[in-house]
């Protein structure tokens, strides 16, 4: 009976929720920054092969919001959040507090200058940790250049090339970093550092937490371990769940860091498969998007055309509208995550929590140590 009675209490929410409607404003930035420059250029996820062609297509148009929202099947929730989990071992909040104390400042600030100039720069930085935790650890792998030795590192994978961006922002960090302490912060530790922080300032400062550093910098990236370990946009609930296991993350973290694809932007070759008149797809964002990729040379779109620099919950109300892009987002409507989808809509700041808990478990993926790693100098290459 109390869970009965808790379902009929958030079904009744969601009758105040459909009435809010969408303002698509982002909340005001942290104070002392500019508000972000209104013509961004945001980051394109990857364009993956698509499972099969069809024929894909201009920015979304402006549409009136739903009255109301689908209902998903309910099943009872995942356990509720109770706040980060331990760091991973080796790793710890303020590691850096004696030997380079101005170290995540330094990043902060580098970050804070490109955000606001350019929001697309900001959901890359975010983009940029997750690819490098999923392939070989969060160890700045990804930033490998090609050598004569190894021609095709990470960075070419085809989830990767030529979509992933935010490089030249961690080179600017890691050289300020290096003339204040060299030689003792880890690429890998600006990496987790940027992305926390491009979080907190695509959130209007709602996304705020400490990120444990500790981590060493990998020497090995294969451009051909990319596709293996890195969830695809075409992905069903059985594969994203698998992505995120083989990780050591759960269901409630893929769930959690799905919220990510509320900033940027996508190719549409990333949800052509979507674009049929079999899918889910809301009616009109399909026919909208159906003409925003007509032209040729794989256009972008926004991937929350709601609050497009923002990173907010909004994803999680269009994954309940059906206006989202990727068969991976429309996954997340299946009555075992539904649930999850549907708190975050109307439990205020939820989700914001939630994700700041799960980067930070992320950044425990397959963390590099002394035994196993280095600190580089240059980022971009082994030392």
């Amino acid at each position: 009976m109390a869970k009965l009675a808790v379902v009929v209490t958030l079904l009744a929410l969601v009758g105040s929720v459909t009435c809010q409607g969408y303002t698509g404003n982002a909340s005001p930035p942290p104070p002392g920054l500019s508000p972000p420059n209104p013509s961004l250029s945001l980051s394109p996820s990857t364009p993956y092969p698509p499972p099969s062609p069809t024929h894909p297509s201009p920015a979304p148009s402006s549409r009136s919001p739903p009255t109301t929202y689908p209902s998903p099947t309910l099943t009872p929730p995942s356990p509720a959040w109770s706040g980060p989990s331990p760091p991973a071992l080796g790793l710890r909040i303020g590691y850096y507090k004696t030997t380079c104390p101005k170290a995540e400042q330094i990043v902060k600030d580098t970050v804070k200058n490109v955000v606001y100039a350019n929001a697309g720069i900001g959901a890359g930085l975010i983009r940029l940790f997750f690819h490098d935790c999923f392939v070989e650890g969060c160890d700045a792998s990804v930033l490998l250049d090609p050598t004569p030795a190894n021609s095709q590192p990470e960075k070419l994978g085809i989830p990767n090339f030529p979509s992933l961006r935010g490089f030249e922002v961690i080179d600017a960090a890691k050289a300020a970093i290096e003339k204040e302490c060299p030689g003792v912060v880890s690429c890998a530790a600006v990496v987790a550092f940027a992305g926390r922080d491009a979080a907190y300032y695509l959130s209007g400062a709602g996304i705020d937490f400490a990120m444990p550093a500790g981590r060493y910098d990998g020497r090995v990236s294969l451009a051909s371990e990319t596709l293996s370990n890195l969830p695809s946009p075409f992905a069903g609930l059985g594969q994203l769940k698998k992505s995120f296991a083989d990780k050591g993350l759960d269901t409630d973290d893929m769930v959690t860091l799905s919220g990510a694809h509320s900033i940027g932007v996508s190719h549409c070759s990333s949800f052509s498969d979507r674009l049929s008149t079999t899918s889910d797809m809301d009616a009109a964002l399909k026919t909208s998007l159906t003409r925003a990729c007509s032209s040729s040379g794989d256009p972008t779109v926004a991937q929350d055309f709601k609050t497009p620099s923002k990173l907010d919950s909004q994803y999680y109300r269009n994954v309940l509208s059906r206006d989202v892009l990727f068969t991976s987002d429309a996954a997340l409507r299946s009555s075992e995550t539904g649930f999850d989808v549907f708190l975050n809509v109307v439990v205020p700041g939820r989700w914001e929590k939630k994700f700041a808990a799960a980067m930070v478990k992320m950044g425990g993926v397959g963390v590099k140590t002394s035994a196993n790693g280095e600190i580089r100098t240059n980022c971009r290459v082994v030392n």
